[in-house]
């Protein structure tokens, strides 16, 4: 487990999960840079969104909320440097078990998620 060393990126991260979760596209939406990319895999086939692509995906989807599923996010580590991180999630949701790898940096004042990486482990 990480040491809660950030309520900064900590805060970015809840509203990460709820966003996912609840179906919120404002707070994941409030979570990232405006030219974020969404890189990963999902049962071994390649994905790549703009940010603006993934939450049209969310968007159109039934939330885990929705479908009556156990909130089972977690954040598994938080390495900082500076103005930069990586974040290490797991993120159980809609009959998946995804990873989420999140590289954060500061931006006037406030932590944004530029990029995120994901896969799903069967």
């Amino acid at each position: 487990m990480y040491k809660k060393n950030n309520n900064e990126i900590e805060k970015v991260i809840t509203n990460y999960f709820e966003g996912l979760f609840q179906g919120d596209v404002n707070k994941l939406e409030s979570c990232f840079t405006d030219n974020a990319f969404i890189y990963g895999d999902i049962n071994g086939s390649p994905y790549k969104k703009s940010i603006m692509e993934y939450l049209d995906g969310v968007k159109n989807r039934q939330s885990p909320n929705d479908l009556k599923e156990t909130f089972k996010m977690e954040i598994i580590g938080i390495d900082i440097i500076e103005n930069i991180a990586m974040v290490k999630l797991h993120v159980p949701m809609l009959s998946y078990n995804y990873y989420d790898y999140l590289s954060l940096t500061k931006i006037d004042d406030n932590w944004k998620i530029v990029n995120k990486i994901f896969t799903h482990v069967a």
